[in-house]
């Protein structure tokens, strides 16, 4: 990876220290360029697939994908090499960082490991999952889970599930909650403006870096809802309520970034792909599922109590062996 200016390839390092190694001859190459566009590098055909936050066409062998204007990447389809031209230096940090993620998200699941859209921590060895929605709150159950020795992190956003149902650490950084940021030191965080969302907080990795599990073993899947109530409490449900809430958070994948604009296909042959894709997803899930205890977590008003709460009902679980069933 190169970049003409150093803050967006620190930011990116710094997310994805979890996965350093040593530089390699091989693999692809991200440039990123803080100037704009070259106009003879822009497309003439017509668009392919439109987002939120931007729209993608293709041609001569290439996938040039339009931030509105603001920026321009264009991705080689043959080596997915990757360039990135923008004058706003924010914008080459994010739209690389989402760029990242779409590929190893494809990569990971052409070899079986699909992402779900959930807190995932471990708890006596266990993992312990909770699925929430986009703004539901995972990375403050998952910092103020942190603040118990014993528990230990895979992923605040989007851990990885095997075919046998084990979760598997992907932990970049943590996004805080608007007016949660101070539960973290000053040094430890930092500060970036999305292109939808507006302003986020984040963590960084090092904060918690010696607090990562690389792997564990299913142990509670937790279906998350909010409330405004002053206390927290859980309740089991079925494996079909839980297969209900992992379609949406891994099947489909609604909240994590699936890099549509980069992979997407116009022929018959990707929409039968995707379709294999699916039940491979379905099928990780319900690994997942038939080897952990399936529960509702009521959240309420209190991040520590929940996180509290939690805590102490995984280990209960875990001391008495009831892990495996409902």
């Amino acid at each position: 990876m190169r970049s003409s200016v150093e803050e967006p390839l620190r930011g990116i390092a710094e997310d994805f220290g979890f996965f350093a190694a040593e530089a390699t001859t091989e693999g692809v190459t991200i440039e990123l360029f803080a100037e704009a566009p070259p106009p003879e590098m822009r497309p003439t055909t017509t668009a392919i697939a439109y987002t939120p936050r931007n729209v993608a066409y293709r041609e001569r062998g290439q996938r040039f994908i339009d931030y509105h204007g603001r920026a321009l990447g264009i991705q080689d389809e043959a080596t997915a090499n990757f360039r990135l031209y923008s004058l706003d230096e924010g914008l080459l940090y994010e739209a690389t960082y989402l760029y990242l993620l779409s590929q190893i998200g494809q990569n990971l699941d052409e070899a079986g490991l699909h992402r779900m859209h959930a807190v995932g921590v471990v708890i006596s060895g266990r993992a312990v999952l909770v699925m929430l929605p986009m703004g539901g709150g995972k990375s403050t159950v998952g910092l103020h889970l942190l603040r118990h020795p014993e528990v230990k992190i895979l992923s605040d956003d989007s851990p990885f599930i095997d075919r046998r149902g084990r979760a598997l650490a992907f932990p970049l950084r943590l996004g805080l909650l608007p007016g949660s940021e101070h539960a973290v030191p000053p040094e430890s965080r930092r500060t970036i403006q999305r292109m939808e969302f507006g302003p986020k907080h984040l963590v960084n990795y090092s904060y918690f870096r010696d607090r990562v599990c690389a792997s564990a073993e299913p142990g509670i899947l937790f279906v998350g809802a909010r409330t405004m109530a002053e206390g927290c409490r859980i309740e089991k449900i079925s494996r079909l309520e839980g297969m209900r809430s992992c379609i949406t958070n891994c099947v489909v994948g609604v909240g994590l970034f699936q890099g549509l604009e980069f992979i997407l296909q116009s022929s018959p042959w990707e929409l039968f792909s995707k379709g294999k894709l699916g039940i491979s997803r379905a099928w990780n899930c319900w690994q997942l599922l038939r080897r952990a205890q399936v529960c509702r977590i009521y959240l309420g008003r209190d991040p520590e109590r929940n996180a509290l709460t939690l805590l102490r009902y995984a280990e209960k679980t875990f001391a008495s062996g009831l892990a495996n069933g409902n």
